[in-house]
C-alpha cells in the first residue's frame, strides 16, 4: 500500500487476545504489529488504584498472558508512563517487570528488537517500522500530544537512524490503530477551530451533527506528510465493544498497540534496543 491510497481495514484474526495482528518483513527480520482487545485484560496499572491489590495483579496476569501469546519473555515489554505530552524516547532500560518505564508518549527501538507497547482506551495507538533499517516504534497520539507534535517527534527519532542521504527514501510505514472517530469525538466549536488550525484534517462533524475531531484523519495526514506508508485500522472505541473505552466505560481499562520482533534470538531485550 503506498502512501497515496486510502487507509484499509483489519486483517481478521484468530479468536484471541488481538483485535488485529500482522507481520512485516523488515532489514532486521521480521516484526509483528498488534492491538489488543478487552479480550486480553486491562493493561493499565494507572487505571487501578494503589490499595486494589487484585486489580494490580490482574493487570500483571494479563500482561504476562500476552506475551506469552506474542512469544516473548515474561516481564520483557517496554509501557510507558504516559502523561499526554510530545515526548519520544529510545527504548531503553528494563521491562515492566523490572521497573517502572519511562516517562514519555512513544519509544524507538534502534533494531527493532525491544517489544514496545502504548496503552490507550479511545486515544490512537500508532505504531511505526522502518523496513529500512529494521526500526519500530509506538506512539500515544491522543489529541493534546498529535497536535502538540508525537508522531512528528517519533518519526524523527526513526529518521534520525538512517543515513543523512536516505531519509527520503521509503520503507517508512505506520498503523493508526483503533481510536474513538469523528463521528463520535463530539469537543466544543472553539476546541475544533483550534485543533483544525494545527492540523485541518482533524476537523470533524459527529454522527448527531455537532462539531468533533477526526484523530485518525489527522494522523494519517500528518503521517503522510512525512513520506510514510500509513495503514488504518478500522474500529472506534466507543462503538465496538472489543475495545475499551474511557469514554464508554470510565476507568475499566486498556488495551495497546504492540510491537516485536518474531527472531527467537531478538525476542530477549538488552539493555539498549
Amino acid at each position: 500500500m503506498t502512501a497515496a491510497e486510502g487507509p484499509v481495514g483489519t486483517v481478521p484474526v484468530p479468536a484471541g487476545p488481538f483485535v488485529h495482528r500482522e507481520a512485516v518483513a523488515t532489514a532486521g527480520g521480521t516484526v509483528h504489529v498488534a492491538w489488543s482487545g478487552v479480550a486480553a485484560g486491562n493493561l493499565g496499572l494507572h487505571v487501578v488504584a494503589d490499595e486494589d491489590a487484585a486489580g494490580r495483579r490482574a493487570v500483571g496476569e494479563a500482561r504476562r498472558g500476552l506475551e506469552r501469546a506474542m512469544g516473548v519473555p515474561e516481564g520483557s515489554t517496554l509501557y510507558l508512563d504516559q502523561v499526554h505530552s510530545a515526548d519520544a524516547v529510545w527504548a531503553d532500560g528494563p521491562g515492566w517487570g523490572e521497573e517502572a518505564g519511562p516517562t514519555a508518549d512513544a519509544a524507538v527501538s534502534r533494531d527493532g528488537g525491544r517489544t514496545l507497547a502504548v496503552m490507550v482506551a479511545d486515544c490512537l495507538p500508532v505504531v511505526l517500522v522502518d523496513e529500512a533499517t529494521g526500526a519500530t516504534a509506538v506512539a500515544h497520539a491522543g489529541r493534546r500530544g498529535l497536535l502538540d507534535g508525537v508522531l512528528e517527534a517519533t518519526v524523527d527519532r526513526l529518521l534520525s537512524l538512517r543515513p543523512a542521504e536516505r531519509r527520503d527514501a521509503p520503507g517508512l510505514r505506520a498503523w493508526i490503530g483503533p481510536g474513538v472517530c469523528g463521528r463520535c469525538y463530539e469537543v466544543p466549536e472553539q476546541m475544533r477551530a483550534e485543533a483544525a488550525e494545527r492540523v485541518p484534517a482533524t476537523a470533524a462533524t459527529t454522527a448527531w451533527g455537532t462539531p468533533g475531531l477526526d484523530l485518525p484523519a489527522g494522523a494519517v495526514a500528518i503521517l503522510r506528510g512525512r513520506g510514510a506508508d500509513v495503514a488504518v485500522v478500522q474500529a472506534c472505541t466507543l462503538e465496538d465493544e472489543r475495545l475499551f473505552s474511557h469514554r464508554r466505560a470510565p476507568g475499566q481499562g486498556r488495551f495497546a498497540g504492540l510491537v516485536w520482533r518474531a527472531d527467537e534470538d531478538a525476542s530477549t531485550p538488552t539493555g539498549a534496543a
